[in-house]
């Protein structure tokens, strides 16, 4: 009677750490929350309208799309935009930024929500780090010397360096309509660093823009060999979303775990 008990006393032991460990195992195995949310971030020179082509192409598979529209008129005031939009979103989410807005994705990206990051032709600075000195590293890009100051401290590129440098690939009746769209940038901007570099935590892409004339296409590489992202070059100019944006679009559905 005795050895019976015992043996079933060890046979419910056993089984019980039969069941956690299968329980754990499964649990190990299990698949992560898909991702369905994509927050996109536009660079200076421009607003929210920059994704037009891309919102689409996400929008089609599936994908909540939210396009933030940042005020460019310092690092804060467009950290705190996007951080509202991320409040919004319900789930895992994808982070997109292009151009300065990378600065604004890596002290943004450590939200808990944000399951990833998507560079597109976009700064990426380390925490601390002064990305214009960076920037001196390389040669200057032809657009920065069409940026224009106002005299209450707002800046603007000409429409010459704004239609050859900033969207060289774009048909000219489109790359004026851009330009009527674009938005001041705040000079505050121009001293700004950022206190977190999410891509040290978080998978991360690249989109480099081979023929870009507004940030270096070496120093583009650079920033994406650093933070080990995942890389793809497109013959663009700086405005890859508006003039490649199915490429563009692939990455991001690749990214979110899409199929193309």
């Amino acid at each position: 009677m005795k050895l019976s008990s015992v043996f079933l006393a060890g046979l419910a032991c056993v089984t019980t750490v039969n069941t956690a460990t299968s329980f754990a195992q499964e649990s190990a195995a299990a698949p992560p929350a898909p991702i369905r949310n994509v927050v996109l971030i536009h660079g200076l020179f421009a607003d929210g309208s920059s994704w037009q082509k891309v919102i689409p192409l996400l929008q089609a598979k599936g994908l909540h799309v939210t396009a933030v529209q940042n005020p460019t008129t310092s690092l804060d005031a467009d950290v705190d935009a996007v951080k509202r939009a991320l409040a919004q979103q319900d789930g895992p989410t994808l982070l997109v930024a292009h151009s300065y807005g990378g600065m604004v994705m890596s002290q943004a990206g450590d939200d808990p929500k944000v399951v990833g990051l998507v560079y597109i032709a976009a700064r990426a600075p380390d925490a601390g780090e002064d990305y214009p000195a960076l920037t001196r590293k390389y040669p200057a890009a032809p657009a920065s010397a069409g940026l224009q100051w106002s005299t209450d401290g707002y800046g603007m590129l000409s429409e010459h360096a704004f239609v050859r440098d900033f969207v060289g690939d774009l048909p000219m009746v489109e790359a004026q309509a851009y330009y009527a769209v674009q938005q001041p940038m705040g000079k505050a901007i121009t001293m700004a660093k950022t206190t977190v570099a999410a891509w040290h935590d978080k998978p991360t892409w690249y989109a480099v823009s081979t023929e870009d004339r507004t940030i270096n296409p070496d120093l583009e590489r650079f920033m994406a060999k650093r933070m080990h992202a995942h890389t793809i070059e497109l013959q663009s100019s700086h405005v890859s979303p508006l003039s490649h944006p199915a490429e563009v679009a692939n990455l991001i559905l690749e990214a979110a775990g899409e199929q193309k």
